[in-house]
């Protein structure tokens, strides 16, 4: 079993493969609610804890964190949040696991998984249809106003990671 991580400090979202590449499960960790960095900390670690003992997970795949501060896109300060954040989420992985996590950058990922991402276009928003066309288990909902429910974004990106991670696995044996 393969758990994907879509690590954030608002919304994590997350899925679990099993050994055919198939969702076994997906979905959100909502941490928006919550002001206290280590609260986030607290209420992910419980939730990720919760999903390994649940699942026998043979590996995990996380999204990296941006590898470079990108001017115009967040502050430098939400930008080491997250790396914070991450770092930390991958220890308690590998305390609960005893397995280092495998990182993965959202491009590649996509790339890995066959999804193209068209000049100008949001690339959540084509992962998500992507997923809608291709994906049985992935089903949304929408807001009011005909939107799609936020958190989906984030449990679109934590399948694209689980799945590129499992074809990374399957070209290395």
């Amino acid at each position: 079993m393969i758990l994907g991580l879509d690590i954030s400090t608002s919304i994590t979202g997350f899925c679990v493969l099993d050994d055919s590449g198939d969702v076994a499960i997906s979905g959100y960790i909502d941490m928006r609610k919550e002001k206290d960095f280590f609260a986030k900390v607290q209420i992910a670690k419980e939730k990720i804890i919760e999903i390994i003992r649940e699942h026998k997970i043979d590996e995990i795949w996380i999204e990296q964190s941006l590898q470079a501060f990108r001017p115009g896109m967040s502050s430098i300060k939400t930008f080491l949040t997250l790396a914070k954040f991450n770092g930390i989420l991958s220890w308690v992985i590998w305390e609960e696991t005893n397995k280092e996590p495998n990182y993965i950058g959202a491009s590649t990922a996509r790339k890995t998984c066959g999804i193209k991402i068209p000049r100008g276009e949001k690339a959540k928003k084509v992962v998500v249809n992507f997923l809608l066309d291709t994906e049985p288990s992935f089903v949304v909902d929408y807001t009011k106003f005909g939107n799609i429910k936020q958190h989906f974004f984030d449990v679109a990106d934590a399948i694209v990671i689980a799945k590129a991670g499992h074809l990374c696995r399957q070209t290395q044996k």
